[in-house]
This record gives structure tokens, C-alpha cells and sequence, in this order.
């Protein structure tokens, strides 16, 4: 494997004022594809939901706003405990905890400002979906600590990242069924599938510090181990549509993104964490096709 870092410093963050520059990068910024990937269940709930469509673009674009803060405050909590761990790692040595370019006090602070802001977000929504929100703190807080306890910290981060899922859809209707429940599960096995080509990224460094994953229990045999997480993926996400009695477009714009899910499968290459990267990335446009056979499905 090569050594490498996904730290993008130049473009954009490169034009801030240098002071205001790791934080940037302490809260990924400048790699925004966390934050998408946060977002997309939300998004789907929503429109599963079936609230208004005026209703429906205003939680959306809460939800946007709220993915992208509340994304960089669990990236502050994940650099604060993995500091001495990530100056060990070829990837995460530049991040700014680890190299020292912000001190723990800075992060503090920085972690208040952007719960702060979520905290505004989260009081625009309906009464349950603000006890949801309430309640991922607590997953957001122990995330960290999973890959130091158990091989399978990706499923934590699936009941972590999807819980937008029961979020967006208690934010549209007030209250959960299930359908709202089954598009969880499906958003559970998708994050745990791409979570796992994400950790291929950092399997020989992770071995070297003790840091379990999915990616090192299941090694050569990750391909097969996909194609469970993405069938249970598309087949809950089927489920939900029908019960939520989405029509018949859904299911033809559906198609395409099991095409998606195939491709990551096929293309896979354990060894390459720059291909391992792009395949991660790829389900940003998985999500998007979701959503579009969604919102087919309403019409």
C-alpha cells in the first residue's frame, strides 16, 4: 500500500485566513463527502415521509445545513480521542490534533460552536425528532470507541450514520412506522458495506496500532462480505418503498444504483486505497439516485 493522506489543503481552505485553517480541516471541510453521506438517509426519509412539498424542501435543507455541522463535530470528537493514534497513521498524521497545529482547548471550543449550531437546527423540527437528535449525541460521543473494542466499529458507525434516517423521517411525519424503520436497516448494511472499502484504506497501519475494523476481519474476503451488505441493502430499501406505497417508478428508477452498488463490488481492490477511496465516494451518487426514485415514486 502506498503512503498517503486524504488531507486536501489546497483548493478552497487554502484561501482562508491561515488562523482559521485547521479548523477547517479538523471538521473536514474540505472533504465534504462525509457530510453527504450523513445527509443522504435523511434526505430519503423525508421524502418517504410524504409530508408537503413545501414542508419537504425546508426539513431538506435543514437537514443539509445540520449533516455539515453535526458531521464536523463528530470529526472534532473522532480527532480529540484518536490524536496520539492518528500521529501512528500515514493518512491522519497531518490532521491538526495530531500534528499539533490546534490544541485540545481549540477543539473544545470549536466543538461548542458547532453543537451550538446544530442545537438551533435541531429546535426548528417537530417535538420526536428532536428527542432523536438529542439521543445520536450519545453515538456521536462513543463511535471512537468502538474500533478499540470490537472488529465491527463500521456497524457502529451504521447506527450512528443513519440515524438520519429515523430523524428525517419523525421530522416529516411526527411519528415512526414501518417504513421509516425498515429504510433504517437498509441505511445500517449500505454504511456498513462502503465503511468497510473505506478502512481498506488504513488496514496495514491499523495493524500496527491495534485498531480493529471490518476491513481487517474480513480482508480478501471483503467482496463477499459486500455483496450481503449491499443485497440486504437494496432488498429493505425495496421493502420500504412498498410499504410505503410508493408507485411503480421508484422500483424502474431504483435499477440503476444496484448497478452502482455491483460496480464497487467488482471494481474492489483491498491493496489500492486510492481506488478504495473512489469507491467510497462513489455512493454520494448512489444515495442521489435513491433519492430521484423517491421522489419518482411520489408523483
Amino acid at each position: 500500500m502506498q503512503s498517503y493522506t486524504d488531507i486536501v489543503a489546497h483548493g478552497w481552505v487554502a484561501n482562508l485566513p491561515p488562523s482559521w485553517r485547521p479548523y477547517a480541516l479538523l471538521a473536514r471541510f474540505d472533504r465534504p463527502i462525509g457530510a453527504w453521506l450523513l445527509f443522504l438517509p435523511g434526505l430519503w426519509s423525508i421524502l418517504l415521509a410524504r409530508a408537503p412539498w413545501g414542508e419537504t424542501a425546508w426539513l431538506i435543507a435543514l437537514f443539509f445545513v445540520g449533516s455539515f455541522l453535526m458531521r464536523g463535530a463528530g470529526c472534532v470528537v473522532n480527532d480529540m480521542w484518536d490524536r496520539d493514534l492518528d500521529r501512528q497513521v500515514t493518512r491522519t498524521a497531518g490532521r491538526p490534533l495530531a500534528s499539533g497545529a490546534l490544541r485540545m482547548r481549540h477543539a473544545v471550543m470549536f466543538l461548542g460552536a458547532l453543537l451550538l449550531m446544530s442545537l438551533l437546527i435541531l429546535l426548528q423540527l417537530k417535538p420526536f425528532s428532536q428527542m432523536l437528535g438529542a439521543g445520536s449525541l450519545a453515538l456521536v460521543a462513543l463511535y471512537p470507541l468502538a474500533k478499540r473494542v470490537t472488529w465491527w466499529p463500521q456497524a457502529m458507525l451504521g447506527i450512528t450514520f443513519g440515524w438520519g434516517a429515523p430523524m428525517g423521517y419523525a421530522a416529516a411525519s411526527g411519528h415512526m412506522d414501518a417504513a421509516g424503520l425498515v429504510l433504517y436497516a437498509a441505511t445500517f448494511f449500505w454504511i456498513l458495506g462502503y465503511d468497510t472499502i473505506y478502512a481498506h484504506q488504513d488496514r496495514e497501519d491499523d495493524a500496527l496500532v491495534g485498531i480493529k475494523s471490518t476491513a481487517r476481519l474480513f480482508g480478501k474476503q471483503s467482496g463477499p462480505f459486500l455483496v450481503v451488505c449491499y443485497t440486504l441493502t437494496a432488498g429493505l430499501m425495496a421493502c420500504s418503498g412498498w410499504l410505503a406505497e410508493l408507485s411503480g417508478w421508484a422500483l424502474l428508477a431504483f435499477v440503476p444504483s444496484l448497478w452502482m452498488l455491483a460496480r464497487q463490488i467488482r471494481a474492489l481492490d483491498i491493496d489500492d486505497p486510492a481506488l478504495c477511496l473512489r469507491l467510497f465516494k462513489a455512493n454520494r451518487e448512489f444515495g442521489l439516485v435513491i433519492g430521484l426514485a423517491i421522489i419518482l415514486g411520489r408523483l
